[in-house]
């Protein structure tokens, strides 16, 4: 049975720069917090976010379609939306999956 070790966090991937590139910690959240600021401004201006190698944040939108209440079997509207979905890299799930 597979369990969850932990999260890996903005302070965390900081940290990872701090110590790899060697630029302050201050440096090193600034970058991840401009990575990321970059990431959701494109996804909210519709854009899809590819990352070679690692997966790409797919946007879609939902149209409006019947949904069934599973307790009651009572039909309902289901409104449009746009959803946000990640599709991982063959690299990644390799990565991920081996062993």
């Amino acid at each position: 049975m597979m369990r969850s070790v932990g999260t890996l966090t903005r302070a965390d991937l900081a940290e990872a720069i701090n110590r790899k590139i060697g630029l302050s910690r201050a440096e090193s959240l600034a970058l991840v917090e401009s990575i990321l600021d970059r990431m959701s401004d494109a996804m909210a201006h519709g854009e899809n976010v590819k990352i070679s190698g690692f997966g790409t944040f797919i946007l879609r939108d939902k149209k409006q379609r019947i949904g069934r209440n599973p307790k009651t079997g009572v039909e309902v509207p289901i409104t449009p939306r746009r959803v946000l979905t990640f599709r991982a890299s063959q690299i990644l799930k390799d990565r991920i999956f081996e062993g």
